[in-house]
């Protein structure tokens, strides 16, 4: 009641400073009631002791008024409140952004179904996610399912903040781009160009090259965690090889055979391939005070193939990049990469450094071998920031991939009159969207890998059959983490009689602090759910 009776604080709207005192006519009968409170108090303080009778009859006649006036205010402010409410700025900004959601609340109710059944109940168990899905440059859904923190029980939300894994690779080949753009790298020069740390590479004897953009495509022949390159190679060739009926063996070889069942099945126990995370160099724990630094690490082991003849992912290939992209800079390679954030405008993504206070950092957990939750040991990612050591949020990565969307489509436009430029130029972004031959993408059998992303191509075999669109993506797989970004944009060919501006399409990003979670077909489905939805809303325009 005090806060009616005295104008303060609780008439003012903390977000856009709506106040009562924008209301004159309001002000002015408020004001007249507090004065006659005012007089009555001071009546009331100093009236003289009189006999105790008089006094109290006084009084109870004066209290008696106040009350009345009180009540009055009382009313008539709590009356106002619920108007201003109305007319509040923030009120109608939030109006605004219902207005827009509920155009997909459907694809929204879907898609958390869809996320809730798939990955956090039903099949993986992940402790915590968060998913972001923009349409058309706009953030429509932003939502946390789970905990951040277990053992606390903090909430995910949307300002959630987790590793993002391999979806840094993106971000560098952007940074990489805008190098480009301004002819500070040159993409099919050698690396030692600019990185004369690294050694002149031989294979089989002879001495080849590496450049940019073969570090780009994964392409170079650097090895990944995998230092084995004898098994790398088997293993590559056994995931080529085409399935052939068995042979039919003589006798005398099948007996051989039985006679030493037992040295066969100890070999074949020996040459077990790995599992992704039971490789040593994702738990690192050294740091390394820079990527030229990180070099040590794997730049005098032997190439595992021939730079440009076969597709091998490498994270430490993008940790030669970054090499390449602070020598071209001129600045350090995080300073370089927290620059171009700012620019973007995503000022919640950044390395994944222990010593910080960061706000919203999720904890991060695996399945131990007996299938329960448990957290993961501390790793240092300063070995790999390009290629997967940094941190962010659902929102920030929309900004990037509408940023990307935004560019990709600005070639498309006859007329870009009135539109500002885009981050990349159009033929830059066409250029790292292109897919790249002999390459291949394990998340997704119908891509290729291009610059720093996977592209799935548009393409429709038969008649009222498959009609795959044409998409790109990225996943990411980090110690305690698991994610994807996916831009779908809108065919250009569906017909409509807006005038539409880019960006136009759908982006789905999805991060959760679980490792070995797969989100790149859940991903697909939640961006074909807002798709359709879209396409709804544009034909019942």
């Amino acid at each position: 009641m005090s806060r009616l009776l005295c104008l303060s604080r609780g008439l003012i709207c903390p977000k856009c400073k709506y106040s009562v005192q924008k209301s004159e006519p309001f002000v002015s009968l408020l004001t007249s009631r507090v004065k006659f409170r005012d007089q009555l108090m001071k009546r009331l303080i100093s009236t003289r002791r009189r006999p105790v009778i008089s006094s109290y009859s006084n009084r109870h006649t004066a209290l008696w008024m106040f009350g009345i006036g009180t009540g009055f205010v009382l009313a008539l402010g709590l009356k106002y409140r619920d108007s201003a409410s109305e007319h509040c700025e923030c009120s109608v900004q939030k109006t605004d952004r219902a207005q827009t959601g509920s155009k997909y609340t459907a694809a929204i109710e879907a898609s958390r179904d869809l996320l809730r059944r798939i990955k956090v109940q039903d099949e993986v168990g992940a402790p915590g996610m968060v998913i972001g899905v923009s349409v058309d440059g706009s953030h429509v859904w932003c939502e946390g399912v789970g905990y951040a923190d277990l053992e606390n029980r903090v909430p995910c939300g949307a300002d959630t903040v987790m590793r993002i894994a391999s979806i840094s690779k993106p971000l560098t080949a952007a940074a990489v781009a805008r190098l480009w753009e301004e002819g500070k790298i040159d993409l099919d020069a050698p690396v030692q160009k600019y990185v004369p740390e690294f050694p002149q590479k031989q294979f089989e004897g002879e001495n080849v090259t590496i450049t940019p953009r073969m570090l780009l495509s994964h392409l170079s022949g650097i090895r990944h965690y995998e230092k084995d390159a004898k098994k790398v190679r088997e293993d590559k060739e056994k995931a080529k090889r085409l399935l052939k009926p068995p042979e039919k063996k003589e006798e005398k070889g099948l007996a051989e055979n039985k006679e030493k069942p037992k040295a066969e099945d100890s070999s074949a126990k020996s040459k077990k391939k790995k599992k992704e995370f039971e490789q040593e160099e994702y738990y690192l724990k050294d740091n390394f005070e820079n990527v030229i630094q990180a070099l040590d690490l794997f730049k005098d082991d032997p190439l595992i193939f021939k730079p440009g003849s076969t597709f091998l992912y490498s994270t430490h290939a993008f940790t030669l990049l970054s090499a390449v992209v602070e020598r071209a800079a001129g600045q350090r390679f995080l300073d370089h990469m927290m620059k171009m954030f700012r620019e973007l405008g995503m000022l919640n993504t950044l390395p994944d450094e222990n010593d910080p206070i960061i706000y919203n950092r999720s904890r991060f957990y695996h399945l131990n071998k007996k299938g329960r939750v448990v957290n993961c040991p501390y790793v240092d990612n300063s070995y790999k920031w390009a290629g997967g050591g940094f941190l962010s949020t659902v929102s920030d990565l929309l900004v990037f991939g509408d940023a990307l969307l935004y560019s990709y489509q600005m070639a498309e436009l006859k007329n870009t009159d009135g539109l500002l430029p885009g981050f990349l130029k159009p033929h830059t972004a066409k250029a790292i969207w292109a897919p790249v031959d002999k390459t291949e993408a394990s998340w997704d059998k119908d891509g290729l890998y291009a610059q720093g992303w996977v592209v799935v191509e548009k393409q429709q075999k038969y008649g009222k059959c498959r009609n795959r669109r044409h998409y790109v993506s990225h996943t990411g797989g980090a110690v305690g983490a698991s994610s994807v970004l996916l831009v779908f944009p809108r065919e250009s060919e569906q017909p409509t009689n807006q005038k539409l501006l880019p960006p136009q399409g759908v982006v789905v990003t999805i991060i959760t602090n679980m490792q070995s979670v797969g989100l790149n077909t859940t991903a697909l489905k939640i961006a074909q759910i807002f798709d359709k939805a879209r396409d709804e809303e544009i034909a019942s325009a």
